[in-house]
């Protein structure tokens, strides 16, 4: 069964002024498609392969022929990390998490100003293009960030909050100010689907 390209549950302009309409509508329709496209092609004749969640697939991917695993990695990584960046954004997002993700970020970084510096400097400090990642590992809350479409599900790690630096999530509005772009996206974040992540994240 082909992977498909999941809607966005809001509409391009539903994150103005923090992320423009443009940008949403080209990331979303183009980049995430192509992704998935591309995902659909490298998997063509594998119907083991293509029955699989994509979290799966991506956490075997020494399973994954040798001949096509950079492919799948890539388009297999970029249509899983979009399909969680679009639902932890929300319109009139933002403000600081309670319950147990927001104990769990005071627990592991201090403070939610700590955690938010840290993690930005993730965001900040990735060269080229990738992802900064909140996830759990061995049972603690940490940050990483990942090069191109990875995720940190590729060497055991569960992500359940991730931010997108490449330059096509930002590039129309911010230029090369990727740092202002990472401290307006503060202001989307849809922290109950985050809490939701987290939960499962810790099963």
């Amino acid at each position: 069964m082909a992977y498909t390209l999941p809607d966005l549950p809001y509409s391009f302009d539903a994150l103005e002024p923090y992320i423009d309409a443009k940008t949403m509508e080209i990331h979303h329709d183009k980049h995430h498609n192509t992704y998935v496209t591309n995902l659909n092609k490298a998997l063509e004749g594998h119907a083991d392969l293509q029955n699989l969640p994509v979290e799966q697939l991506l956490k075997d991917l020494n399973k994954v022929p040798e001949n096509i695993r950079t492919a799948v990695r890539n388009n297999g990584g970029g249509h899983m990390n979009h399909s969680m960046f679009w639902k932890i954004m929300k319109k009139g997002g933002g403000g600081e998490p309670g319950g147990p993700v927001g104990d769990a970020i005071k627990g592991a970084f201090g403070s939610f100003a700590d955690f938010k510096t840290k993690f930005a400097a993730a965001a900040t400090g990735r060269f080229g293009s990738g992802w900064a990642w909140l996830l759990v590992r061995d049972g603690k809350v940490v940050i990483e960030s990942t090069p191109n479409q990875d995720n940190p599900i590729m060497d055991g790690g569960k992500a359940f909050f991730g931010l997108d630096v490449w330059e096509h999530a930002y590039y129309l509005k911010y230029q090369n100010k990727r740092p202002d772009y990472i401290e307006a996206w503060w202001n989307t974040i849809n922290w109950e689907r985050v809490a939701e992540n987290f939960a499962a994240a810790k099963k």
